[in-house]
């Protein structure tokens, strides 16, 4: 249609893998917006059998609903120019879009003042005036933060005002902080020591949440793989065990996931691409490609546990199969959510965007988990998850915790090991399937 297509391409990724792909200048125009997205869904969606009815013509302010609704892919979809910039920034960075104090808050509305502080960021005012976690925020702009309208207060003052006066109490006393917004990278990484008691000989067990896969997050130039080394590099000498929390993670950058999947694999396959591509000819192809690991990381040696549940999905799903398939570092928690496709993005001559699914991910041991997810060996189906990892810890590694409350417990000891069952052949409908759909969505738009 459109003579010889020649993409350079830079590989960033979408929620379980996305390239971004840009047609140079020598490329003919096409007819409209709408004819070079039908000519792209034509050349690199995954699924070709849908593509039959796929119509030709239509409307360039109507690409999304006449093209990309009528394949029925929730992952492919197409963004208009007018939000292009935003969607790209989403997508590859941790930015917060319109400014931000640097804090995460959860609402207890058995409290008299609900809001209490969960995370603060360190390279964000809130971190750089010191506000403290756990606090609990009484009031802001002046306003009182009480009963169920505190939440829906506190959220429209944050979002039209620049200027942020927070009281808050902690520990006894309370401190007036006053903020304003900047720009922030929120960091993707966290880390937590649960079940710790020095005086009782229980060292704790360390927990590292990672939430998503992105380039430039709180480390700028690294992303969340900057975080995770830098963790990792500034904590050689503590042999505790270490939790690698990817629990409601919905996945991101698949470079991203997989450097830091090398982080603890020394040798081997660590992820095959089976892609629907263009040439420069412009002619349909499919490519196969392999990522390999390399020795000498900070992570192949230690005592690590990878901890999923049914919201750990695409770039998440990723990384855990690169880690469990290729070392002996245990997998706990619940059965992934099972999204082993990816997508690639075009950026169109109009500005916009085209997010397409066009390959699948297989496991270092050449699995498809696409719609059936990827199964714990220790299954903490059933119980308090925390507990359960430290359940393992204790039979995997001998690490002894604190007596929690003893139905607690008695469920923390019905951990499981998986030994594999025919009923969990083929695809498989989660109870929280909605959570991913819905956090790709808010990524996307």
């Amino acid at each position: 249609m459109f003579l010889r297509i020649i993409l350079a391409a830079t590989l960033l990724c979408l929620l379980g893998c996305s390239d971004f792909i840009h047609p140079v200048k020598s490329t003919p125009e096409p007819e409209s917006e709408y004819a070079f997205n039908y000519w792209l869904l034509q050349k690199v969606f995954l699924y070709e059998e849908r593509l039959a009815d796929l119509p030709k013509d239509g409307d360039s302010d109507s690409i999304q609903q006449q093209l990309y609704s009528f394949l029925k892919d929730p992952y492919t979809s197409y963004t208009p120019p007018a939000k292009s910039e935003e969607r790209s920034t989403i997508i590859n960075t941790s930015k917060i879009i319109g400014g931000d104090v640097g804090m995460r808050y959860t609402v207890d509305l058995t409290l008299e003042h609900p809001i209490k502080i969960a995370r603060v960021y360190p390279i964000s005012p809130a971190g750089q005036a010191g506000v403290p976690r756990d606090g609990n925020i009484l009031k802001v702009n002046d306003i009182d933060l009480t009963g169920e309208k505190a939440k829906a207060t506190y959220d429209s003052v944050l979002s039209y005002t620049k200027n942020i006066d927070l009281v808050v109490a902690y520990k006894g006393d309370t401190t007036l902080f006053k903020l304003e917004k900047e720009t922030v990278y929120a960091p993707t990484v966290f880390v937590d020591t649960l079940y710790e008691d020095s005086t009782k000989g229980y060292p704790g067990i360390i927990f590292v949440s990672i939430e998503g896969f992105k380039d430039s997050t709180a480390n700028r130039k690294l992303g969340t793989f900057g975080e995770l080394k830098s963790y990792l590099d500034s904590t050689t000498s503590d042999k505790r065990v270490r939790v690698l929390d990817l629990r409601n993670n919905p996945g991101g950058l698949v470079m991203q996931s997989l450097k830091m999947a090398d982080l603890f694999v020394s040798k081997g396959t660590m992820s095959t691409m089976r892609q629907r591509a263009i040439n420069d000819n412009g002619e349909s192809i499919y490519v196969q490609s392999h990522t390999e690991a390399k020795a000498g990381d900070i992570g192949e040696s230690g005592k690590f546990i990878i901890l999923t549940n049914g919201g750990t999905a695409s770039a998440a799903e990723i990384f855990t199969a690169a880690v469990t398939e290729t070392t002996d570092i245990p997998h706990a928690g619940v059965k992934t959510y099972g999204k082993g496709v990816g997508q690639t993005t075009y950026f169109t001559y109009a500005g916009g965007m085209a997010t397409i699914t066009n390959f699948e991910f297989l496991t270092p041991k050449g699995n498809s988990y696409h719609k059936k997810g990827i199964q714990p060996k220790f299954d903490c189906s059933g119980t308090i998850t925390e507990n359960c990892v430290a359940q393992v810890a204790y039979e995997l590694y001998g690490v002894k915790s604190p007596a929690q409350d003893a139905s607690l417990a008695k469920r923390a000891l019905g951990v499981k090991e998986y030994s594999g069952s025919k009923s969990d052949e083929g695809a498989v409908i989660w109870a929280d399937a909605d959570f991913y759909l819905k956090a790709f969505e808010k990524s996307i738009h």
